[in-house]
């Protein structure tokens, strides 16, 4: 009989409730914008890689995506590559991180980029 071991539980526990999620997005955007909101909206914790304030961060970006475009968001190690707001929002419901919520995020999640 195996013996129960409740911090490898809990660790495992916390890695499914709470994903590891790293956004590589752009300083202004819509689109980034748009995945910063859905972060707020469900208040997840993310890292930010700004891709235009770090060079290495795009480059990082390109490496793991396989291609150039932004936002590209990464939940435990999947890459969601070219991204709106509003498919990082069905992701998670889909795998079940978060409950789907009728709230309004704070900005659109599905706008592109200025022209400016």
């Amino acid at each position: 009989m195996e013996s129960f071991d409740g911090a490898n539980y809990l660790l495992n526990f916390m890695s499914e409730t709470n994903p590891e999620i790293i956004c590589y997005l752009k300083t202004f955007c819509g689109w980034s914008e748009g995945v910063r909101a859905i972060m707020r909206k469900y208040d997840l914790e993310f890292t930010e890689k700004d891709i235009i304030k770090n060079p290495a961060f795009r480059w990082e970006m390109e490496q793991k995506s396989g291609q150039p475009l932004s936002p590209c968001v990464m939940v435990n190690g999947d890459m969601l590559a070219d991204v709106s707001g509003d498919e990082v929002e069905q992701y998670l419901v889909e795998k079940q991180f978060i409950q789907a919520s009728t709230v309004p995020a704070d900005a659109p999640t599905d706008s592109s980029c200025p022209d400016h």
